[in-house]
């Protein structure tokens, strides 16, 4: 009789995405003209170079650039066919140097690139800062109350960004004005069109509802696009945000967006890796969606939110479009993880259940 050999436990998120791993043959630059292009263009740069890549993160390729006496981080455009005004990191570099201007947590932005002789695509180099990102929305290893602040801090933090004056900043032109939701459901239809490997008839139905069924804007803001637990990183021991990362989706549009998008995570199984809706929050010490809405509500001066099914069913739908894109992407051999194949099994049930929130929404 043999005995099977245990299984391996299983990777958790926070293993599988943290930290560093030298750099994948696909996405290997010229380090020698890298260093050059520093010398000349980075304050304060002094070599040896070290380039290592992160680990986390499926769309644009990041490398972490360590010298004796710094480390920074450097983000590019992946090498390839790549979709219509996706992988902005000139856009990226834009947002975060101007709330630089008004110490919003962001790391400080050092230089963009637009020259793609260097390492073969655009880049920028900001500042490497040192803290905690986490991804388990379940926050293991931390105390309830640790918990309550940590979600507090990501509020207080998306609201704060919410009330930056875009125009004192150096943003009016960063996006148009009003009928923010028209223009992003329109965008995310064409690239799902664009990245389309089989018909999924919600998606197909979504697509024709949405833009019919629109809430009227009632305000611009600079919107991060993308705003999660591990697009942010924590002070090392505080339960406080030092800076916020990823804004290859920001733009100016209607801060309900991303606030609905954070909110998702309260109705989103815990099947999801972004889904709080089977844990017990209470004992965990994870403030509920009431508290998280009243919260944000009196950091933004709003007396309350609008019913929230209509943006649950934008959002998932454009979470949607989002994983198919990564799917087209894994098509076209452009995709930058080995996790981005299995977003083809997450695109139906994604509709699926946007449809659910648009029937509760009158659809």
């Amino acid at each position: 009789m043999t005995t099977a050999a245990p299984s391996a436990p299983p990777v958790s998120a926070q293993d599988q995405f943290s930290g560093t791993k030298p750099v994948e043959e696909r996405h290997r630059i010229d380090e020698a003209a890298l260093a050059r292009w520093l010398e000349a263009n980075v304050e304060g740069y002094a070599g040896p170079l070290e380039v290592r890549q992160f680990k986390g993160g499926q769309s644009n390729p990041t490398y972490q650039l360590v010298t004796p006496g710094h480390s920074y981080v450097l983000r590019r455009k992946p090498p390839g066919k790549l979709l219509p005004s996706a992988h902005a990191v000139d856009r990226e570099f834009k947002v975060i140097s101007a709330l630089n201007k008004v110490n919003y947590p962001v790391a400080k932005a050092y230089a963009l690139c637009t020259d793609d002789s260097v390492i073969g695509t655009m880049f920028y180099v900001m500042d490497n800062v040192e803290g905690r990102i986490l991804w388990d929305l379940s926050l293991p290893g931390c105390t309830p109350q640790q918990r309550t602040d940590i979600y507090n801090a990501k509020v207080t933090t998306l609201a704060a960004l919410h009330n930056v004056d875009y125009k004192a900043v150096g943003l009016e032109d960063f996006g148009k004005p009003g009928n923010y939701f028209s223009r992003q459901i329109d965008r995310w239809s064409k690239q799902y069109r664009a990245s389309e490997t089989e018909t999924i008839p919600a998606m197909d139905r979504l697509m024709e509802w949405l833009p019919r069924t629109v809430p009227e804007d009632d305000l611009t803001t600079i919107v991060h696009g993308d705003y999660r637990l591990d697009n942010m990183i924590l002070h090392p021991t505080e339960s406080r945000v030092i800076a916020v990362l990823d804004w290859e989706l920001s733009t100016l549009g209607n801060p309900l967006a991303d606030f609905t998008y954070f909110m998702m995570q309260w109705v989103m199984p815990g099947t999801e890796r972004s889904g709080l809706a089977d844990l017990d929050l209470p004992s965990l010490g994870i403030p509920s969606l009431e508290d998280m809405v009243s919260l944000y509500c009196r950091e933004t001066g709003r007396t309350g939110l609008p019913t929230a099914d209509w943006y649950f069913a934008y959002n998932l739908f454009r979470l949607g479009a989002i994983c198919q894109g990564i799917v087209g992407r894994v098509r076209d051999g452009t995709a930058n993880s080995p996790q981005a194949t299995a977003m083809a099994a997450r695109v139906a049930p994604l509709g699926e259940n946007a449809w659910r929130f648009a029937e509760k929404a009158g659809a």
